[in-house]
């Protein structure tokens, strides 16, 4: 956000704005829950269209995505426009890293190597290492090195994918439902480099909320490893608030996260002060 990026409900929005706009443009309006439903019980959208506004709706912007590329571009899609739209999107010319990307590399030496995980496909966090003299190499998805304690376990590990060099191409990312499924379940990709990880260092999540999509997967994966071994680290999380809210305390720590808790007013400055 501090690079002007959109989130993931935002980046979904500005997919809408171009390949359907009608939808774009309903999902602008804020409504309550009893309104919103009349809304869209009362539109002209078909029945694919409901679907994937009440899943965004509801916060679940992988399936949304993948629902929208299916509907518009076919099961098996021999090239995605819905992909190289979102690589554009993180592409854009003006798009800078920020002090805060400076930060999380500094705070990512760990005195023998600088590694940082990110589930980000752009490489502000590269272009920062760069501007403070570490030369941080790119790995993704399989090509990532398997956790370890040596030097080699090193670099900016993009774990959901990073845009291809070539404008033309996005890249391997993973951003939709059928992407979670092909990598966290059936070839175990993710799941299995946290569990590692996870045994070897104290994980620190920056920049998630307990509800993002890909954050679901993988505070899953990592919770339920924890209830059989007592041999992980443990995990942590800053969760900017506006108010206490213990609620939102307990909910991290059932998923296995002991969370940090600080007040998220003035875009999160606190984080980024603090960092």
């Amino acid at each position: 956000r501090a690079s002007d990026l959109p989130d993931f409900g935002g980046l979904v929005k500005q997919i809408f704005a171009e390949f359907d706009l009608p939808v774009h443009e309903f999902l602008k309006i804020a409504r309550d829950e009893v309104t919103f439903l009349a809304d869209l019980a009362g539109s002209s959208f078909t029945d694919q269209q409901r679907a994937e506004v009440k899943r965004f709706r509801s916060g679940d912007y992988d399936v949304v995505l993948g629902m929208l590329e299916r509907r518009i571009e076919g099961l098996v899609p021999t090239s995605s426009e819905i992909r190289l739209s979102i690589a554009k999107m993180l592409r854009g010319p003006k798009i800078k890293y920020a002090p805060i990307h400076r930060s999380l590399m500094k705070l990512s030496n760990r005195g023998v190597a600088t590694t940082v995980v990110t589930t980000n496909f752009e490489f502000l966090l590269e272009e920062a290492a760069r501007s403070i003299g570490v030369n941080a190499k790119t790995f993704a998805l399989g090509g990532i090195p398997r956790p370890g304690l040596r030097k080699d376990f090193s670099g900016v590990l993009h774990i959901h994918g990073a845009l291809d060099r070539d404008p033309n191409r996005s890249g391997d990312v993973i951003v939709s439902d059928h992407d979670f499924g092909e990598f966290y379940l059936r070839r175990r990709v993710v799941p299995d480099f946290i569990y590692d990880a996870a045994r070897l260092y104290n994980i620190v999540l920056v920049g998630y909320s307990a509800n993002d999509p890909p954050m679901r997967y993988l505070l899953n994966a990592v919770a339920a490893d924890g209830s059989r071994f007592g041999d992980l680290k443990e995990r942590f999380t800053f969760v900017g608030v506006e108010s206490p809210d213990p609620v939102l305390m307990e909910d991290w720590k059932g998923r296995g996260i002991t969370p940090i808790e600080y007040d998220n007013k003035s875009g999160h400055g606190a984080l980024a002060e603090t960092l």
